[in-house]
């Protein structure tokens, strides 16, 4: 229960009528993120603002953390006040930890393996993330240690395999692109592993502004402002960069958290598998890369382990 009348004030996220209006909305919230992977994509190819200072996916990262966590950090004080931005130091630390560990991580090196590999490749090892954590629950004995909850892991791997394509010839395996998207899915795991507990003591909104605010100090110390603006991007680019933050971060995740007022977690977690889907096909439509075989088998394989985990959880 919220222990400030302003968190009071905010609708609960607890499961409510009309599920299909939570799928709607998170199934909207996979959309945004499935378009931000592919713009990310088509601004690192050099497809976009050609001839001008480029955007490296740590700039991305920079400033998509940085404008989210001041348009969000402004919108809360004005909307409920400085009371609702308490939060003991307990729990402060821990959501400097999921949103350095976690979110910065996560956010960083999945765009540099959008960058080093393929969006189909970057997004489908991110999202063995859920398995990472039910096996991390199983070995810490949270989670009974289901048959079916180790399949999920070895379905997930195969398609691993195949998605990176160890078993297709003609096929570049790029080791950095895949280590990239790997490390991508354990730090978001491992958000996902804090964040729970985070929430049932606070307000979602609150939780997700000191992590995003974690994230974006911890790249003011690596990336100083004062080297960003050294880059000289013009209005046009600085434009571009607000707008992505608002599309990869702030809107989706208002979307998502809309979603959880109609669903349960479980069944949000599996709607949200249509991220890699959209991913994949935006960047086969757009930015030109092939999909094989093979891989559409891999993507499908860690899809359905996703699903399966989930499953196994509930």
């Amino acid at each position: 229960m919220p222990t400030d009348p302003a968190e009071a004030a905010i609708p609960s996220p607890a499961p409510a009528r009309h599920p299909w209006r939570g799928y709607a909305y998170i199934a909207s919230a996979t959309l945004c993120w499935g378009v931000a992977a592919t713009v990310g994509k088509a601004v690192f190819n050099g497809e976009l603002f050609a001839g001008h200072s480029q955007i490296s996916p740590l700039v991305l990262t920079q400033t998509r953390t940085t404008f989210s966590v001041l348009v969000l950090g402004l919108y809360l004080l004005v909307r409920f006040g400085r009371s609702f931005l308490r939060i003991s130091r307990h729990d402060l630390i821990l959501c400097v930890l999921a949103g350095t560990l976690g979110v910065a991580g996560s956010n960083f090196f999945y765009y540099l393996a959008i960058q080093k590999a393929t969006v189909a490749i970057a997004i489908t090892l991110q999202y063995t993330a859920p398995v990472w954590v039910l096996l991390y629950m199983v070995l810490r004995g949270r989670e009974p240690a289901l048959w079916s909850r180790f399949g999920s892991v070895l379905l997930a791997l195969l398609g691993i395999t195949l998605t990176i394509g160890l078993f297709q010839s003609g096929l570049k395996f790029n080791v950095a692109g895949a280590g990239a998207a790997l490390m991508a899915s354990f730090s978001f795991a491992f958000y996902n592993i804090l964040a729970p507990s985070l929430v049932s003591r606070n307000h979602q909104l609150k939780v997700m502004l000191y992590a995003v605010l974690g994230a974006a100090i911890l790249w003011a110390v690596i990336n100083p402002p004062w080297h960003l603006l050294a880059q000289e991007y013009n209005a046009r680019q600085w434009g571009f960069l607000f707008a992505f933050a608002c599309l990869s971060l702030l809107l989706p995740y208002s979307l998502y958290f809309n979603g959880l007022r109609y669903l349960d977690a479980t069944r949000a977690v599996i709607a949200s598998c249509l991220e890699p889907v959209f991913a994949v096909l935006f960047a086969a439509a757009f930015v030109g890369e092939a999909v094989r075989g093979l891989q559409m088998l891999g993507i499908s394989a860690v899809l359905a382990a996703t699903v399966m985990a989930q499953l196994g959880h509930k």
